[in-house]
């Protein structure tokens, strides 16, 4: 017998979901811009080996990959003619200033788009490489993808501050009192993420 699947596209959970990922975007921005506010431009342009690439290396990459996945994304293709993915990947040092004026070109880009689009949107096929997806799971791909260089960013940074590094999640050795104090609150609905952009 063949099964079928039944898809229920519900209006109110798709502006639930526009508004969650816009958070969880929101997230990552800010653990990358903590990470790096006290770093100097020597420390941003520091690789700590040779196939390690450096925080300014990868602000760089992820601006060109931001701009080219959205800039005019519902109509043309994801991976743009004019960018140089290879070209973002060459180690040449760059100013703090620099290094922070391309991560926040990137990050208006993409909120320019998300903003930019309705609950409607987000099963329409866009294309990345000529391989179409929906709007929704382009979203979901790009998420995976900053938040896996941003982790790469935080880690970096880590390393840099050394004993000076403020943590950025539960404190070690505090889990206990944090759970406490969760566990002493009324059930609700809400978002996580409200309370880890207020720690941040």
């Amino acid at each position: 017998m063949k099964k079928t699947l039944i898809v229920i596209r519900s209006t109110n959970n798709m502006e639930g979901y526009l508004e969650n990922i816009k958070k969880l975007f929101d997230y990552y921005k800010l653990l990358g811009e903590k990470s790096m506010k006290r770093l100097t431009t020597d420390e941003l342009n520091h690789s700590p080996n040779q196939s390690t690439n450096s925080i300014a290396v990868i602000v760089k990459h992820l601006r060109g990959n931001m701009l080219s996945r959205w800039t005019d994304f519902l109509t043309t293709d994801g991976e743009k003619t004019w960018r140089s993915r290879d070209k973002e990947f060459t180690n040449d040092p760059i100013s703090k200033e620099e290094v922070l004026s391309q991560w926040s070109e990137g990050w208006t880009c993409l909120y320019h788009a998300l903003n930019s689009i309705s609950s409607e949107d987000l099963f329409k096929i866009i294309y990345i490489r000529n391989e179409g997806q929906s709007v929704l799971d382009a979203i979901n791909r790009q998420l995976a993808h900053y938040s896996y260089h941003v982790g790469q960013i935080v880690f970096i940074a880590k390393q840099l501050y050394k004993a000076d590094w403020e943590s950025l999640s539960i404190p070690k050795n505090t889990s206990e009192v944090y759970n406490e104090e969760k566990f002493r609150k009324e059930k609700g609905v809400k978002s996580f993420i409200d309370d880890e952009i207020k720690k941040l």
